[in-house]
């Protein structure tokens, strides 16, 4: 169970701009929300502390799902990508003042004796990261607030994603070439 609540949450948040335009009117904004506040509690229960974002990061995310589903209203939904992209800027910033960045950690997964080269080409990989956060989530912002649906379904389902997916390759093409420059 506990394996499948990070792929279930990847699909959610995939899914999610596109559920949201095609039950818009048709289902009621808690009923969109609740079920993303069960992931996210089950996600939080079963996650260490120590975990980049520890239960930090899904107890936001269920708070937010709550009021969504309180407010019942449809205009909330827009805003749960933001609270998303703010939150993972929040996870990724703290960690580059405390502790070891997010980058860093996932490098030493596969690379336990990282040099000292690589944890500063990790540190600058996690504030380019921030800085993508940002962005993607003032975006997101600008278009929950002013955007048609149709703008904000096709930036937080496809063209973010897309960015994101942009960003891990150049990085990932980038990084033999940082190593050889260290």
């Amino acid at each position: 169970m506990k394996r499948g609540l990070a792929p279930a949450l990847v699909v959610a948040g995939l899914a999610y701009p596109f559920v949201v335009h095609a039950t818009l009117g048709r289902v009621s904004a808690a009923w969109l929300a609740l079920p993303l506040a069960a992931l996210w509690l089950a996600r939080g229960l079963g996650r260490g502390a120590d975990a980049p974002g520890g239960r930090l990061l899904p107890l936001a995310a269920v708070v937010f799902c709550l009021v969504l589903a309180m407010s019942n209203s449809q205009d909330w939904l827009r805003w749960y990508p933001v609270t998303i992209n703010a939150m993972l800027l929040i996870v990724f910033g703290a960690s580059l003042r405390h502790g070891r960045p997010v980058i860093e950690r996932l490098a030493r997964l596969r690379h336990p004796d990282l040099p000292a080269a690589g944890v500063r080409y990790t540190r600058n990989v996690t504030r380019v990261w921030c800085g993508f956060f940002a962005v993607n989530g003032a975006i997101a912002a600008a278009l929950a607030a002013w955007g048609p649906w149709s703008w904000w379904t096709a930036y937080n389902g496809a063209i973010s994603y897309g960015l994101m997916g942009l960003l891990m390759g150049g990085e990932w093409l980038l990084r033999p070439a940082a190593a050889k420059a260290v």
